[in-house]
């Protein structure tokens, strides 16, 4: 099965971001900086991973003669409720959404609010005469899964893949390991403080490498209710008024870099502490690159992200160390309740991290082979999902 995409111009093998003022070429620098530029639309990462996995899209002109069942694609860099979409289009294709001859394949490797996404674009679907099932959108949140003419897909399994893979996937050895954690923060947000700060109280970080590499202030953007344990707000922004904590030689843009790898992290601690991008998102899981990190480089892990998100990586074939480390912390929907109890299965792991590495050792040695293998059926069952009409 393959993927009709229309597009407006093709360039040195790419597919031109639709909509796109800024100007870039392939494989320079600018190219990957469309996204910060309005329409805020960016290369479409589908075909990257395509091209490298083998999987074939059939790419047309837009002046061609169309195939059955095609779809203009528009790379979202964030999804802006702002900007009218439909309006953007050319005429051509605006013309085929109303004659059912064409879709808007819109691929978004975020996880923001799938629900709220459908609304915006259902209003603009009605405000230009058009049927809500004009296009179909790709979500990095698994509410998407819920959604008609919405489909979910771990995108960023595949982007860590692509960026990282000049990196060789670190061995897995059996030598003594110098810390139990490691724990990287790059960005402020008042519940990864409010974490780290738990966290110390609690004396995980003790021997643990462990970074929070911005300064900050609480805000109410909090998912964790801080003041529901006892001291935590004071102790927090005590934390903060000490940051920066900086454990490595990098800058920001290195530490931005998913190419960059510093093998200690992960050969030299027995488990890491994933802190997601997100820990509540109102509904749906979203996980990125910091979960595949560890999965890759052969570590046990925990992660501090949405409920459901161990579940996500059973679905995608991972192994999450069941019957040794307690992971019934990832069923717990209230935010603070799941933090509380992640809190409590990571101590507890604390005092036996070897024997419990050498426990897991046959899970993490095949998450890592997993990782590394071929992701042609995921993106062939993502192309059959996409061409599902609906």
């Amino acid at each position: 099965m393959s993927l009709n995409l229309i597009t407006d111009h093709v360039d040195k093998g790419r597919i031109y971001p639709a909509f796109a003022r800024h100007q870039a070429a392939p494989y320079t620098q600018a190219w990957r900086e469309f996204g910060q530029h309005w329409p805020y639309t960016i290369p479409i990462r589908l075909q990257e991973y395509c091209d490298h996995h083998g999987v074939k899209l059939n790419i047309v002109d837009i002046d061609s003669e169309w195939p059955v069942n095609a779809f203009y694609p528009v790379g979202l860099g964030f999804f802006d409720f702002g900007i009218d979409y439909f309006e953007l289009l050319p005429e051509r294709i605006r013309t085929g959404l109303f004659f059912d001859d064409v879709r808007v394949l819109f691929y978004y490797h975020e996880g923001d609010n799938p629900f709220r996404i459908k609304t915006r674009l259902d209003e603009l679907c009605t405000k230009h005469d058009l049927r809500n099932n004009c296009y179909k959108f790709v979500s990095g949140n698994t509410a998407a899964r819920d959604i008609l003419g919405f489909v979910y897909f771990a995108d960023f399994e595949l982007w860590y893949y692509q960026r990282n893979r000049a990196s060789p996937a670190l061995k897995i050895h059996s030598e003594p390991r110098a810390f139990d954690f490691t724990v990287l923060n790059r960005l402020h947000k008042s519940w990864r403080a409010t974490a780290m700060t738990d966290l110390r109280h609690n004396g995980i970080l003790d021997n643990s490498y462990w970074s929070y590499c911005e300064t900050g202030k609480l805000d109410n953007d909090n998912p964790i209710e801080i003041d529901t344990i006892s001291g935590l707000r004071t102790r927090t922004e005590q934390f903060l008024k000490s940051a920066p904590y900086i454990s490595d030689e990098l800058d920001f843009d290195q530490r931005n870099d998913h190419s960059t790898l510093v093998p200690k992290y992960h050969v030299n601690s027995y488990c890491n502490i994933v802190m997601e991008t997100h820990f509540d998102i109102g509904g749906g899981t979203f996980l990125t690159e910091k979960t595949f990190k560890p999965i890759k480089h052969g570590q046990l892990f925990f992660i501090a992200g949405p409920a459901g998100s161990l579940q996500v990586l059973r679905d995608l074939g991972y192994r999450v160390f069941d019957g040794v480390l307690d992971n019934s912390y990832d069923l717990e929907p209230n935010a603070t309740q799941r933090w509380m109890a992640l809190v409590r299965s990571i101590y507890f792991t604390k005092l036996d991290l070897p024997q419990l590495f050498e426990l897991c050792r046959p899970d993490i040695e095949y998450n890592q082979q997993l990782f590394q293998a071929s992701k042609a059926q995921r993106l062939n069952t993502l192309i059959k999902e996409i061409n599902e009409y609906h």
